[in-house]
């Protein structure tokens, strides 16, 4: 069933002229086709799109199909141009690279001085904290005290609990992100709201109407900017009881709040899915950005890893989810999270956009050629779920001295880089315990915190039986060593794991199988160059 009053469907025909800013072609069936049912206030006079869970959807506006332009070739998705101040976000334009001030908001000359060492590294847009009406008035000066000192740079006000700050903090700042988490209803009291039907789920739909069309319709009358950013670990508890703690959830909690945006003609907003969860963040954007091709909607989407922590582990979990989205072509702004000092996730954000932008089919020759190198295959995977992709270790055969199967791990492998002279007497147990054995009496024993396997790109010499000791206790307890495959032929070590590339194999003749008769182990890999 269809929640929509007798007055949208008037103000849909009236709006006919520019109905491709109002509504989409599929929603406009919904108008004259469905039955309607009042809920007796503001969100009696929205068009809602139609329900996921009943399967009106499906009915109205077709089943789910792509998530992005192409499989083949990296092609941005086609989106609006959203307007920030001086930016742009959109398929239009460059990647937007922001970041998050970590100053208390409410000391304005910190704040300055942070967003100006920020802009002048190179980002876009700074977003701030505002907790409450102080923060908002701390904003006002931030944002005086920027342009006094010529820095036109956008800043973007993070708003939590609080509906009528985000009106006065809009004052003051381009761009507002709210969470429809927490925007109108933050509490985490779902185990009391048991939802029996959907009616009883959309009575709810009222409370958060009136508190977020203000807000909209300030935004729509100066010209701002907005971000409607679901977080995995914040949704409210109407949809946690709802939806679960699922990306589905996250989607349909955002396109609640693009509803009451899009009712109110307000289309000068971006999305974002963001998670701590890698898999979670790119499933969720997926779904999203497929909710959007069936609903013939266009808005941008803002790519970010919640809370991805410092150093090597947040880099590397912002690459792998923003980086397989990018390679989506999803995608127009990018925020790389780490908990350090804003200036540091520069790098990490421009080298994602600009690796993303180089790839480009349309733009890029090189990158369209080796594109069109892929195979036609047939995309199979789910993208409304995920599972984790399970792969057969190897067995340790008859014969065999050491025990391959312990140099994986089937829940991730933690492979360290090591170099001869870490295996001298003085030097050995301060390698052993970086690599996290446990030792007795100086000899190592392999532990769950110790790494599975170490990479070495030259071997100790032959007659260095210290180095050469010190390799052997390690490969006893279970510890692999690769070792490239060219190193191994000079300088042999007895059930190394010779690395060779699938491309070298073939090409040896079957040269590299000869290997095997000196007791190595072959690992292959597929191409690229040597992963450490």
């Amino acid at each position: 069933m269809v929640y929509i009053s007798s007055y949208a469907v008037a103000t849909a025909l009236a709006l006919a002229s520019n109905v491709d800013a109002f509504m989409s072609p599929q929603q406009q069936i919904i108008s004259s086709s469905s039955t309607t049912t009042h809920l007796n206030g503001v969100a009696d006079d929205i068009l809602w799109t139609p329900s996921w869970k009943t399967g009106q959807r499906d009915e109205i506006n077709g089943p789910l199909g792509k998530y992005c332009e192409d499989l083949y070739q990296v092609s941005r998705r086609p989106t609006r141009t959203v307007t920030c101040g001086p930016i742009k976000f959109g398929s239009e334009h460059p990647i937007v690279r922001q970041t998050m001030a970590t100053t208390d908001t409410a000391n304005v000359d910190a704040s300055i001085e942070q967003i100006i060492r920020c802009a002048d590294k190179g980002f876009d847009l700074v977003r701030i904290t505002v907790q409450g009406k102080r923060e908002a008035n701390a904003a006002a000066q931030i944002r005086e005290g920027l342009f006094k000192k010529g820095y036109d740079i956008p800043l973007c006000a993070d708003m939590h609990f609080q509906p009528v700050v985000a009106q006065l903090v809009a004052d003051a700042v381009e761009k507002i992100r709210i969470n429809p988490g927490n925007f109108a209803d933050g509490r985490k009291d779902f185990e009391e709201k048991v939802y029996e039907s959907e009616d009883d789920y959309i009575k709810d739909r009222e409370y958060l109407a009136k508190d977020f069309i203000p807000l909209v319709q300030k935004c729509k009358d100066l010209g701002r900017c907005m971000r409607i950013g679901t977080n995995h670990g914040s949704l409210s508890s109407r949809v946690l009881s709802y939806y679960g703690d699922t990306p589905r959830g996250m989607v349909e909690s955002a396109i609640e709040f693009a509803d009451i945006c899009r009712s109110q003609d307000f289309h000068n907003f971006v999305f974002s899915m963001k998670a701590s969860n890698p898999l979670v963040m790119v499933q969720s954007y997926r779904l999203l950005a497929s909710e959007m091709y069936r609903l013939d909607w266009d808005y941008p989407l803002h790519l970010g890893v919640t809370e991805a922590g410092e150093g090597e582990d947040g880099r590397m979990k912002s690459a792998v989810g923003i980086g397989t989205l990018l390679a989506d072509g999803l995608g127009d702004t990018v925020r790389v999270s780490l908990t350090e000092d804003p200036e540091f996730e520069y790098e990490p954000c421009n080298r994602l956009s600009t690796m993303a932008e180089s790839r480009l089919a349309a733009t890029s020759p090189e990158a369209a050629e080796r594109q069109k190198a892929v195979k036609t295959y047939v995309d199979t995977r789910d993208i409304t779920t995920y599972a984790r992709r399970h792969g057969t270790l190897p067995e340790k055969k008859e014969g065999e001295k050491v025990d391959v199967s312990l140099f994986l791990n089937d829940n991730g492998s933690v492979i360290s880089t090591i170099q001869p002279k870490m295996l001298s007497a003085d030097s050995a147990p301060y390698l052993y315990k970086e690599l996290g054995f446990k030792t007795a009496v100086g000899m190592p024993f392999k532990d769950i915190a110790t790494s599975d396997s170490v990479f070495m790109r030259t071997l100790p010499a032959a007659d260095d039986s210290t180095a050469r000791t010190g390799l052997r206790r390690m490969m006893e307890v279970g510890t692999g060593v690769i070792v490239p495959a060219e190193e191994l032929e000079k300088n042999p070590l007895e059930n190394a794991v010779a690395l060779v590339s699938l491309t070298d194999a073939v090409a040896s003749g079957g040269k590299v199988s000869v290997l095997c008769c000196f007791g190595f182990v072959i690992l292959y890999y597929l191409y690229g160059n040597l992963p450490y």
